[in-house]
């Protein structure tokens, strides 16, 4: 590495830069605020300093030689760098940019419904919310933060779990004219909705100690919310993970039946690159994140209490 004491004086390369694109050392001097002597002085002595010719003077009239084109490429390349690197500093100094990356049904209806505490402690910070079911590739795409779910083996991303999750059934009130199934095994007489991507049935039922099969045909539905916008519209019952369910639970759109949980067999995690965990922005909504995941824990009395019976042997939320 070179010996950055050594460095030719930086108003001087700066001159000789502006003279070298402009052909002139008045153009130059107008360029950079000062006079024309100014700049032919400071050429001198860069010229003196080096020892190497990088101007032929005739008159008024200057010409740039061979090594000093070449010098001038150089130091064009090295004075654009710094410009940029002082432009992306007063961008982030202005403006931070959080862009995060999440499953669809996490993003809409557990991170979207509280980030807006998020912003309102950090109202410097542009927060950008993408939703997507592929998994992004966090270290070629500009997304600082994805929130996944699965098992957690990201290699070479910073991971941490935020949290398990667990399935349940849930079904309208007006399902069946509220003829509520009173009893798991009593899911054999109803349409039961299903995810093409996601659980099936049967560790619940497993749970639940019932010997029900796999339900097959009927609507078979690709998103989680539009699962349980069907189960709000009374066409279903359907098993429907603890985090994204409790919208339509509190509303009373949905209630959740039995007092059986099955766990998910993959997690939600928090993964980003080791380069963007040293931002400011990831880094505060890394703190924010995990105390919003305690409290959400907590209100919730993870992973959820029992529904309370119904006198018709239904259930609804506690």
């Amino acid at each position: 590495m070179a010996d950055l004491r050594k460095l030719p004086n930086l108003s001087a390369l700066r001159a000789f830069e502006a003279a070298s694109r402009t052909d002139s050392f008045s153009r130059a001097a107008e360029e950079i605020y000062v006079t024309p002597g100014a700049i032919s002085h400071q050429i001198r002595a860069l010229e003196q300093e080096l020892g190497v010719q990088l101007f032929i003077r005739n008159g008024k009239r200057i010409t740039i030689t061979e090594q000093g084109q070449r010098f001038a490429a150089t130091i064009r390349k090295s004075l654009n760098e710094i410009a940029l690197a002082a432009e992306a500093l007063k961008f982030d100094a202005k403006q931070k940019r959080l862009t995060i990356s999440a499953l669809p049904s996490f993003a809409s209806r557990w991170l979207a419904p509280r980030l807006w505490k998020f912003i309102d402690l950090h109202p410097d910070t542009e927060v950008l919310l993408q939703s997507s079911s592929h998994l992004n590739d966090l270290a070629r795409e500009p997304i600082d933060v994805g929130l996944r779910f699965g098992f957690g083996n990201y290699p070479g991303m910073v991971v941490e779990k935020l949290m398990d999750d667990f399935y349940y059934p849930v079904a309208s009130p007006s399902y069946r004219n509220g003829n509520l199934p009173k009893s798991p095994q009593e899911l054999e007489q109803c349409s039961l909705l299903r995810m093409d991507t996601e659980a099936s049935w049967l560790p619940w039922f497993d749970a639940a100690k019932v010997d029900l099969v796999e339900p097959t045909g009927g609507l078979q539905i690709e998103d989680a919310s539009m699962l349980l916008r069907s189960a709000s519209d009374g066409l279903g019952i359907a098993l429907t993970r603890h985090a994204i369910a409790l919208q339509e639970i509190a509303s009373g759109q949905l209630i959740r039946l039995f007092d059986v949980v099955a766990r998910c067999p993959t997690s939600y995690y928090f993964a980003c690159t080791p380069e963007a965990m040293n931002k400011p922005q990831v880094k505060a909504f890394h703190r924010w994140l995990m105390e919003e995941v305690k409290i959400f824990k907590a209100q919730s009395d993870w992973p959820g209490p029992p529904p309370l019976p119904l006198e018709d042997g239904a259930t609804r939320p506690s």
